[in-house]
């Protein structure tokens, strides 16, 4: 014993060989018992487990007897009689053998107390009553007095309780803590991260997990010891590289996050595999040290920029002998580190969050990992954690305690509290934001009030929270088991109609949300042919881009749409300014979501997708009544004119919108599209062909003046004008002709159609608009006299405070502008008019000269042109009177409007309101009010 148990520092290589030299000939000398002389060896190496010397004497004993010397130690300590905890040194010793390979653990393992089966049955029962517990959190007492139930909800202060999981958790600590001494599995489980034996502990991990082991503060601390030293050296990599970024980033305008990336893919950083099991096993414990969690999260991002840097150069590629990871191709090494983050998310980090009282700066360090990951990856780790952790009372008694403390919040929520309350919110939705959104947007869905004073709320949310809030959007639409109309089948129910408001209004306001995966969620639906939840789109389009679909204009409105686009804005911008930096802003947002630079484009597939969908609500209609079949074609129709006007309008110039947009071809014959949706898809790509000579004459403008034709010749012969206007898309695409657009607008109708039709009157008509036929001179006036009544109020004002002058001075500049704008776009638009009118007089004597049954060219004109265009909108309503109006002014060979009035009136307008939806037939009454004015003067 006294050769044993020397200084251990002493010892050297010679020293330890002599002394085992020593032992062996006591021994043998003595005829010593071997057994008793190795329990008397195990006994000093528990009092020393750090001295070297034992882990080369042991061995000269049998290895068999070891596992049943230690058992008869365990066996001891399990009497009644001795009423004494297991020596924490035993476990250490029995732990550094079995990590040395002298002994097996199953050989150990079957001599500890208790069995597994028992204890597992006696947590499960104590885990149960947890459970119930943390269940009854928030539940009503049926059994209280309304005394007591108004006295709960006449609290002055509104309170939240951020500690009672916490304390829950604690008093389970205290409880369980006797089992750590009595259950001598869980103290050798202690022994192997003591001695820093991972591969025996996970192991044993594996074993116990009905136990939950991690819950002791013991084994958690221990754990948390690997965790640290295992990302020891990657984490000093990492904390060099962030260091570096702000040196670099000092007197520079490099963003001082993109510098750390950069830093941070410039040196390896390499995880074990091990790291990623002591996570798992940890699971939602790593809350007890948020130091080691923000390490953690740090490290995880830099492994996973390092490994995206391998990929990008090739590393694998051009130096074999490299071997990331086990992996020599990178891209697999990528591959393995996404599959591990994921994983450490899921089961570590997310669960681990909503255990940290109100603590932002966690979730900021969460989402840098989360960010890495696609939309598709994140959503599936929000779902997974949402159901993994229904069965840990302390999670679930957060869960139940958010819940309630956010319902009790939101019924005192309004616009005189709202700074208060907000940021209570704000603190619950930090360490819980799945329970605390879901349940806002439970309580949005039955309560369209509050959708106001929630938007403002939010306003402290982070970046997280936000991300985690349009998960729970699209899975409470996806979410099966409600109806998405009314009873009625027509009217869509009232909580998607707050879901959608609600989304409006809070992608509007926020820059923060992420909108592609909305977006990817109504492209998959309308693949199933299910396109209701397009309100959706609707009302992002509304509220982001101001473009709201109207179908019940006003006369006022009406006129304007035919005016440019300042006139119909201010006609139908309900109070906001074309300028404002706010709609600027979220218009660009909702623009590049749909179009963004390095993901998957779903711009155009969602616009055709809703122009298919359009034609399939008829042929695949399974409601009952006409009359709910008509209600989803319109809705459906409203949607897909709103997305086209804003597409127009957000992508600039003209030209990135043809260079999106398929061919006309493609859009009938590949897409199946119909020839009315094709065109209002199309038009806008129509008027950017340009004559051959001219830089700025465009389609439908005349050219005569380019190609020096005078004015006088208006009666000459008509010039052939198809050769030489193109349109050009760019280098990356073959001009095309205006001749062969003609020959794809030929394939458009069937063969017959063409004897009583020419393609170019065809393609002029659905190219042209009102705009080019019309223009509304009492809209313009009308409005620049508004412009000039609001600069004469506000000359008139009489404070002269600095910041009143100020004002004054900029909403001067801008009504100036304003009113500058209209005036040039009235001469623009009249000379507009003059131009194409001067154009339909030179082809007007081609449009039916050539055709050879000119008996049905009234109904074939009605069939292919007025009734599918006049049934489209509002203004196309108009503009099939107007050009009718125009055919007539011109004197166009061939057509006779009185014979044109009488098929329409008498032949063909009963069976056309029959046909039509109830949106349809009012705006083919509007083309019948047009249409019959004009007839009106000369009875």
């Amino acid at each position: 014993v006294t050769l044993l148990c020397r200084d251990s520092e002493a010892s050297t290589q010679n020293v330890s060989a002599a002394t085992i030299g020593i032992i062996k000939s006591l021994i043998g000398h003595f005829d010593l018992d071997p057994n008793r002389a190795f329990d008397i060896v195990l006994e000093c190496f528990e009092l020393q487990p750090d001295n070297k010397i034992f882990l080369e004497l042991i061995p000269i004993f049998p290895k068999s007897h070891a596992s049943q010397i230690l058992g008869f130690k365990f066996q001891y300590y399990q009497r009644m009689e001795v009423n004494s905890p297991v020596p924490f040194g035993l476990y250490k010793l029995t732990a550094l053998l079995v990590k040395e390979e002298f002994i097996d653990l199953d050989s150990i393992y079957a001599h500890l107390l208790p069995n597994d089966d028992d204890a597992f049955e006696h947590y499960n029962a104590f885990c149960a009553k947890r459970l119930d517990e943390a269940n009854k959190i928030g539940k009503i007492n049926l059994a209280a007095t309304g005394k007591d139930l108004m006295d709960d909800e006449k609290q002055g202060d509104v309170t939240i309780d951020l500690f009672s999981a916490l304390d829950m958790e604690t008093e389970a600590v205290v409880e369980r803590f006797p089992e750590l001494e009595n259950n001598q599995t869980l103290g050798l489980l202690t022994g192997f991260l003591c001695v820093d034996d991972w591969y025996h502990a996970h192991i044993l991990f594996g074993r116990l997990s009905p136990l939950n082991p991690v819950e002791h503060v013991q084994i958690c601390n221990s754990l948390f010891r690997l965790i640290e030293k295992s990302i020891s050296s990657a984490y000093d990599i990492v904390h060099q590289a962030h260091f570096q970024s702000f040196g670099s980033s000092s007197g520079a305008s490099i963003d001082a996050m993109d510098v750390a990336n950069s830093s941070v893919r410039g040196s390896f950083v390499d995880l074990p595999s091990e790291l990623f099991q002591m996570l798992s096993c940890a699971g939602p414990y790593l809350y007890r040290d948020t130091l080691l969690l923000q390490k953690v999260c740090r490290v995880l991002r830099g492994y996973y920029l390092s490994a995206l840097e391998r990929v990008g150069n090739g590393d694998g590629a051009l130096n074999p002998e490299i071997v990331i990871g086990g992996n020599r191709d990178p891209r697999l090494h990528l591959k393995q580190a996404r599959s591990r983050i994921e994983e450490a998310l899921g089961t570590c980090l997310l669960p681990s969050l909503q255990l940290i009282p109100a603590n932002p700066a966690v979730g900021q360090e969460i989402w840098e990992v989360m960010n890495l990951l696609p939309y598709e990856a994140r959503y599936r780790l929000y779902g997974e954690w949402e159901k993994d952790d229904e069965q840990i009372p302390m999670v679930l008694s957060a869960r139940q305690t958010a819940k309630l403390d956010t319902r009790r919040i939101l019924k005192r929520l309004a616009k005189e509290n709202l700074k208060q309350l907000g940021r209570m919110v704000a603190k619950l939705a930090h360490a819980n934001p799945m329970t605390v959104l879901r349940t806002i947007v439970h309580q949005i869905e039955a309560y369209r009030d509050m959708i106001t004073p929630v938007v403002d709320a939010f306003k402290y949310l982070t970046q997280l929270e936000y991300d985690v809030l349009e998960y729970v959007v699209i899975e409470r639409l996806a979410q099966g088991g409600r109806d998405k109309l009314k009873d009625d089948g027509l009217n869509l129910s009232d909580w998607l109609q707050s879901l959608a408001s609600f989304w409006g209004h809070l992608c509007k306001k926020y820059p923060s949300m992420e909108l592609r995966g909305l977006f990817q969620y109504l492209v998959n639906q309308l693949k199933k042919g299910q396109g209701i939840e397009l309100v959706l789109l609707q009302e992002l389009i509304q509220q982001m881009a101001n473009f709201q679909y109207t179908e019940n204009l006003t006369e006022e409105q009406l006129d304007a749409m035919a005016g440019s686009e300042t006139l119909r804005y201010q006609a139908t911008s309900f109070g906001v300014t074309r300028n404002n930096k706010a709609l600027i802003k979220s218009t660009n947002r909702l623009r590049d979501s749909l179009l963004p630079k390095d993901e998957p484009k779903l711009a155009v597939p969602l616009l055709l997708l809703i122009a298919q969908h359009r034609s399939l609500v008829v042929i695949n209609a399974d409601a009952p009544y006409i009359k709910m079949v008509s209600e989803q074609f319109d809705r459906c129709h409203g949607t897909l004119l709103q997305y086209v006007e804003f597409l127009c309008s957000a992508l600039t110039p003209a030209l990135a919108y043809a260079q999106m947009i398929p061919s006309l071809h493609d859009l009938v014959h590949l897409y199946h599209l119909d020839p009315e949706v094709a065109f209002l898809i199309y038009r806008p790509v129509m008027r950017l062909f340009k004559c051959q000579g001219s830089s700025d004459v465009f389609w439908p403008l005349d050219d005569s003046y380019a190609t020096n034709i005078s004015t006088t010749n208006l009666d000459s012969e008509p010039t052939e004008y198809s050769g030489n206007v193109v349109l050009d898309l760019g280098s990356s695409k073959k001009p095309i002709i205006w001749s062969d657009l003609l020959d794809t607008v030929r394939t458009m109708l069937p063969s017959k159609a063409w004897n009583s039709l020419s393609p170019d009157l065809y393609a002029t008509f659905w190219g042209l608009t009102l705009y080019d036929l019309y223009v509304p001179r009492n809209r313009y006036e009308s409005e620049i006299s508004k412009q000039h009544a609001a600069l004469k109020a506000l000359e008139e004002l009489s404070d002269n405070s600095s910041s009143a002058i100020t004002k004054r001075k900029k909403d001067k500049e801008r009504i100036q502008e304003s009113l500058d704008r209209l005036t040039s776009e009235l001469r623009k638009h009249e000379e507009n008019v003059t131009s194409v009118r001067r154009r339909l007089s030179h082809e007007k004597d081609k449009w039916w000269s050539s055709c050879p049954d000119t008996s049905k060219i009234n109904m074939e004109f009605l069939q292919r042109c007025i009734f599918p265009r006049c049934t489209f909108s509002m203004p196309d309503a108009v503009y099939c009177a107007m050009f009718v109006h125009t055919l007539h002014s011109l004197g166009t060979p061939f057509f006779n409007t009185v014979n044109h009035i009488d098929v329409l009136i008498c032949k063909t307008l009963q069976p056309m309101i029959c046909c039509c939806t109830e949106y349809e037939a009012g705006r083919l009454g509007r083309f019948l009010c047009e249409t019959l004015k004009i007839a009106y003067y000369w009875k």
